[in-house]
């Protein structure tokens, strides 16, 4: 089954700018009832596309300077990394067939 992992200031570099293949990271906070609402969504398609995609969280709160890098304004926003670069976003919730179809789509390009 596949499993979301969280990622953080220490980890960020090995575990999404090194990753092998496609990484999709949220970007949540505790306090941000939308993100709440799709965490459950996001631990789904983990285990959905176990093997296909690599999925993190990353709360905002706690590692600041990473939301700022990659100018997080909203939450929760899911980037999308290939070869350590955002190639596609999803900002705001939406249900799992929208999160689905923008995850087919990008694994049909890379």
């Amino acid at each position: 089954m596949g499993k979301v992992l969280s990622v953080d200031n220490s980890t960020w570099d090995k575990e999404v700018l090194s990753a092998d293949g496609l990484v999709m990271v949220d970007f949540w906070a505790v306090w941000c009832g939308p993100c709440q609402m799709v965490s459950p969504i996001v631990e789904e398609l983990a285990s959905e596309y176990e093997g296909k995609i690599k999925v993190l969280k990353l709360n905002t709160d706690d590692n600041p300077e990473i939301a700022s890098r990659y100018q997080i304004m909203s939450i929760p926003t899911l980037n999308f990394f290939k070869d350590g670069k955002v190639i596609d976003r999803i900002v705001g919730a939406a249900p799992k067939k929208q999160f689905k179809e923008k995850i087919d789509q990008i694994l049909s390009k890379v």
